[in-house]
């Protein structure tokens, strides 16, 4: 069966005994890591009795062991043979048979659903002698033509390797040469020509002949399956999805059926829910007269499945009822291709379906109102990544014609929904390279392709003038939650000379277009972008009870009830001023993890900062930090009114002084300028001989964080009043303020306990001073590796830890993240180094070692030791879930992600939990 010459032991990887081959009778949908997505729902559907065309898998173990060692196992050749007989059996036909052919699809099936990312092969088993008898048996010469041509045209570019534009320019030359629109006006004699055309191009292109062998034919495809598994673009999609790459394929050998025999014959796609809006009804795709790969290529522009009833009632019946039969049995949308070979009805496959953020919401609410699922299970269905686009903005609403200075070019199918606006480009490879430089790009193509993915990971939205919502353009970018339209039909798209015409109206490359995914609306210009009705709910300027509430306002507000009730987790946020701060709350904030003070000496406090800098004396130094004093203590008042009754955790000063005083070129020119006028400046001269003596070679890891309070006297001190009279002033006035402060950057425990004494003995004078008592909790930052290997000392010291993970995370890797992300970062990503960059998820197997170790260890010495990080991955999905199952008791994020922060925690606690019931 291999195509290599390296025959490698593959007996360490596969035992002798072990089953490659599963028939469809033999699966069940639970063996998706064994059989693949697809191979798993033939099975369920052939054990739910649905017409499901007789056939094989072979296992991703087989693909495993194919990638690891050059040759297929030693054993697979002769199972597939076996199961192959069979098939034969049950069909009463052989293989490519020269008087009545089987022919077979190979068809590629991960666990996980990577649509178009891998490759398939239709028709396998027709060759110059089979062809004869496929067109004898079903009485029409055509069809056999047209599917022998669709043979070598797909094995030519999916198997040998050949160019399938030079395929494309063929067929566009037979269209041309008979004058027909499309490739079902032409007739046999017309694709006899072609297929004679397509043999040489293989032949020229590949260096070998179209092989007519049918065993051939299917052993070479299905290595062309399993190495597909390893493509560039199905690589990159995995990084995209975060899909493992050890995974490898399954592979599944189906008998063919036809749905390009004629007007009663016919392919399509369809949901049980619109994949867009997670409205109920009759959504998808239909095609007379073609195969699967015209729907999803969106070569020919389909009619909604909707029509098919006035085509073919009986199979549009059937066809209903199994959709109803798949939706209650997997309890959820199913997305499902089915085909029609002279008006009898097959089901090629069936899979939960991908969709839209808002579609999952609704979605999930609607499954718990029909007692499908429960709350827990709900939860499953949705994710924080989801919620986040939810709370993107949308197009403003501007009229028809999309308001002042903007003309609406024209209406397509609303794909996928979101609003973008961006430079029109016509490939990926601009798309990607404007993308790079800054640009926001919209990709516009007459319909996408695999090798488009990069392209569409790069561009704002996607816009094609052929295609439906099952196109590859619509699936790819629902996974992905890119606006999408597609099938707008009166853009006449030219990619050669990078233009789109509508009527006298013509779009160059470079021109800016919105976007609406929402409506299927395009314009040429920039239309306005107005705040999401999700936004505008957290915002408290929507209820969800309200009669004019939109309904996903509400799907959104019960999984957030149902998140709220489940999860373990509390919620912070990072806020540094009172408008931050009331944001949080409404967003559902339950305290402050971090108030970075820093923020508080810019604008024009930074010259009394630059005073503290520059003091010589300590009568000084002194007077600096008294001027500093009232205005941190109104601060810490404000923010302790607007938290009132929540904990707001104080870091006190971290960054280095050098960035509270000018760039040091920019004060060096405006001193050499001064002297050149002879008009010295003395402050600037001060000013710039502090920056030379505070100039560091490596700032964030010198003067900051707890050094400062130990190196500058009276600094920290000045913090811990501002904050202590501040709580005690708001109890005065009847207030609920409720301080932690956060000493930054400790190192080891001596840092820490000389810090906190002086915060106590601050503490106590105030305390005296106002007759107020005062309690006010101390803790540390552990953001330095040494901090989290001794973190059983420093809880000594500590009465909470609060995880730094941002530096925590530059620390462990020895990363300068200003410097990496824009040198190296992208090569890594590339090259599968990170799956994902370390700052945006958490290093589990490193930084996340650290953070379990150190949180054990600092509650094996204080057993009521709270826990909590205010890195950005208190705001990442897949960070919370970690941050749940160490044990921390909240996260700490920007206003804006708490939603999303909120979202995560409850559903960590439900997989923890083990809970969930698709009833």
């Amino acid at each position: 069966m291999s195509r290599s010459k390296d025959t490698h032991a593959a007996t360490d990887t596969a035992p002798q005994d072990q089953k490659f081959v599963y028939d469809f009778t033999e699966g069940n949908k639970d063996l998706k890591g064994l059989l693949g997505g697809k191979g798993a729902n033939l099975a369920e559907m052939t054990n739910l009795g649905l017409p499901v065309p007789p056939g094989f898998t072979i296992t991703s173990e087989a693909c495993k062991v194919y990638l690891d060692t050059g040759a297929e196992p030693p054993a697979l050749a002769a199972e597939v043979s076996r199961h192959l007989d069979a098939l034969e059996t049950t069909m009463g036909k052989k293989l490519g048979h020269s008087d009545d052919p089987l022919l077979v699809s190979v068809r590629s099936g991960a666990k996980f659903s990577m649509p178009g990312m891998m490759d398939t092969v239709l028709n396998i088993g027709l060759s110059d002698k089979s062809v004869a008898g496929l067109a004898k048996q079903s009485g029409d010469e055509r069809f056999a033509w047209d599917s022998y041509r669709r043979l070598i045209q797909m094995f030519g570019k999916t198997v040998l390797g050949v160019d399938g534009d030079h395929f494309e320019e063929a067929l566009e030359e037979a269209k041309r040469a008979k004058r027909a629109a499309t490739d079902i006006d032409l007739d046999a004699g017309d694709l006899k020509k072609l297929v004679k055309q397509f043999k040489k191009i293989v032949a020229r292109d590949a260096g070998r002949e179209f092989p007519q062998d049918p065993r051939e034919q299917m052993d070479l495809a299905i290595c062309s399956v399993f190495e597909s598994w390893n493509t560039d673009r199905a690589k990159l999609y995995r990084r995209q999805e975060r899909i493992p790459g050890d995974l490898g394929t399954a592979v599944n050998i189906c008998s063919m059926v036809f749905g390009n025999l004629g007007p009663d014959s016919g392919t399509g796609v369809a949901f049980t829910r619109d994949p867009a809006s997670g409205h109920q009804g009759v959504y998808g795709d239909y095609l007379q007269n073609a195969q699967g790969e015209d729907v999803v290529a969106g070569i020919r522009n389909t009619v909604p499945l909707a029509d098919l009833e006035t085509v073919d009632k009986k199979s549009y019946d059937r066809l209903l009822q199994i959709m109803e039969i798949l939706e209650t049995h997997y309890r959820d949308l199913c997305d499902i291709e089915f085909t029609i070979e002279r008006g009898e009805l097959w089901m090629l496959q069936t899979r939960v379906g991908k969709r839209t953020a808002g579609a999952a919401f609704r979605i999930a609410t609607q499954l718990v109102d029909q007692g499908l699922i429960d709350e827990a299970e709900a939860l499953k269905r949705v994710n924080g990544a989801q919620l986040a686009q939810l709370m993107f903005p949308r197009f403003e609403d501007t009229g028809a014609h999309g308001g002042k200075g903007r003309e609406l070019l024209g209406r397509g199918i609303a794909a996928s929904p979101g609003a973008a606006v961006g430079k029109a480009v016509f490939d990926s490879y601009t798309a990607v390279k404007w993308s790079r430089s800054g640009e926001k790009v919209i990709l516009i193509r007459r319909e996408t392709n695999p090798d488009d993915l990069d392209g569409m990971i790069a561009a704002e939205g996607i816009l094609t003038s052929r295609g439906g919502k099952t196109s590859h353009a619509a699936v790819v970018a629902r996974g992905m939650g890119k606006t999408c339209v597609c099938g707008a039909e009166e853009l006449e798209v030219d990619t050669k000379r990078r233009r789109m015409t509508v009527g006298r109206t013509v779009v160059e490359e470079g021109d800016i277009v919105s976007v609406d995914g929402s409506t299927g609306k395009v314009y040429l210009g920039e239309v306005p972008v107005v705040p999401s009705p999700v936004v505008e709910y957290f915002e408290g300027r929507m209820h969800a009870g309200a009669d004019d509430a939109d309904e996903l306002v509400e799907a959104v507000h019960r999984m957030m009830a149902y998140a709220d009730r489940r999860r373990r987790l509390r919620v912070r946020a990072n806020a540094d001023n009172t408008e931050d701060a009331l944001r949080a709350r409404r967003f559902g904030a339950q305290g402050i993890g971090l108030c970075r003070t820093e923020h508080m000496f810019l604008g024009e406090r930074r010259a009394m900062v630059e005073k503290l800098i520059l003091a010589d004396t300590d009568d000084e130094r002194e007077q600096a930090l008294k001027d500093l004093l009232p205005l941190q203590r109104k601060d810490f008042v404000e923010l302790f009114e607007a938290m009132d009754g929540l904990p707001v955790t104080v870091r006190l000063l971290d960054p280095p002084l050098h960035e509270f005083l000018p760039d040091i070129t920019e004060l060096s020119v405006r001193v050499a300028l001064a002297e050149a006028r002879k008009d010295h400046n003395e402050n600037d001269l001060r000013l710039l001989q502090a920056v030379h003596k505070l100039h560091e070679q490596n700032p964030m890891l010198g003067l900051r964080g707890v050094r400062l309070g130990l190196v500058i006297p009276g600094l920290f001190a000045m913090q811990v009043r501002a904050i202590a009279e501040a709580a005690a002033e708001r109890k005065h006035a009847k207030g609920d303020p409720r301080a932690e402060i956060m000493i930054p950057l400790v190192g080891t425990v001596q840092e820490l306990e000389i810090v906190r004494d002086e915060a106590e003995q601050v503490i106590a004078e105030v305390r005296r001073a106002s007759g107020i008592d005062l309690k006010l909790a101390l803790g540390t930052m552990i953001e330095l590796p040494r901090a989290a290997l001794t973190a059983g000392q420093i809880a000594e010291a500590a009465e909470f830890f609060s995880f730094g993970t941002n530096d925590l995370t530059q620390t462990v890797w020895g990363f300068s993240r200003d410097d990496v992300e824009a040198s190296f970062f992208t090569a890594y990503l590339e090259k599968g180094i990170f799956g994902v960059s370390p700052f945006e998820t958490i290093d589990m197997d490193g930084v996340g070692s650290l953070v379990r170790s150190a949180s054990e260890a600092g509650r094996r010495t204080r057993p009521d030791l709270k826990l909590g990080i205010c890195g950005e991955h208190g705001g990442d999905p897949e960070s919370v879930h970690f941050f749940h199952e160490v044990g921390l008791d909240y996260v700490s994020c920007s206003p804006f992600r708490i939603p999303v922060a909120r979202l995560e925690a409850g559903r960590a606690a439900v997989r923890s939990d083990g809970a969930g019931d698709a009833r």
